[in-house]
């Protein structure tokens, strides 16, 4: 499956059949080098050597190195965190914060953190970031949550924006500080506390 990325790189490139095989090492050689020496010291040239393929060929797909480490990352966590209509409020949050625990954990969670810690000094990663990744993703959860406001399940007094800040904010931070392990059970605990915080207060007569 191509990424947006992939096709907004693809319109401005010429028409010429793609080596699945080679994409993809690429792809993997990138996400194993930024995992190994971070973002500041990848470079395009330790990508194909890595690969087993060409600068040229890395150039004829992604116009720099932004590009293919986010097309790489996006699809990498793209398969791992995928979002899922839920009949009810507390079902949605607490399915969400498990998939994201139990998909960011190990190697993705590192990657994650890779890629977040080179956006906040890179600005062409953090647009490609928030371009290609968080506001998508925010883009569908904000519509499961508007539905949950419809039907009266989530206060319409809530403003969106923080409740999504406030499922998914402690959990990149604590992928980023480290401080404890990010599991299915702190992200449980997580769901329990925000469904009793968003659900909807009867009126005090």
């Amino acid at each position: 499956m191509k990424t947006a990325l992939e096709d907004e790189i693809q319109a401005r490139l010429p028409g010429r059949p793609r080596d699945e095989t080679a994409r993809t090492r690429i792809r993997d050689a990138t996400v194993s080098l930024l995992e190994e020496i971070g973002f500041a010291n990848l470079t395009c040239d330790a990508i194909a050597q890595r690969a087993g393929t060409s600068k040229a060929t890395i150039y004829r797909w992604w116009p720099n190195k932004v590009a293919v480490v986010i097309d790489a990352f996006v699809e990498t966590l793209s398969p791992q965190l995928p979002l899922r209509q839920t009949d009810t409020l507390e079902e949605y949050v607490e399915t969400h914060l498990k998939l994201f625990a139990k998909g960011v954990c190990g190697r993705n969670g590192r990657l994650l953190a890779a890629v977040i810690a080179a956006a906040q000094n890179d600005p062409e990663v953090e647009a490609a970031f928030l371009s290609h990744w968080i506001k998508p993703r925010r883009k569908l959860s904000r519509a499961a949550l508007q539905r949950f406001q419809v039907n009266g399940r989530l206060p319409k007094e809530f403003d969106i924006e923080q409740v999504l800040d406030a499922m998914y904010g402690p959990l990149h931070f604590l992928l980023m500080v480290r401080h404890n392990k990010l599991t299915a059970a702190y992200a449980e605990k997580l769901a329990t506390i925000l469904v009793n915080g968003l659900a909807p207060r009867k009126a005090q007569t």
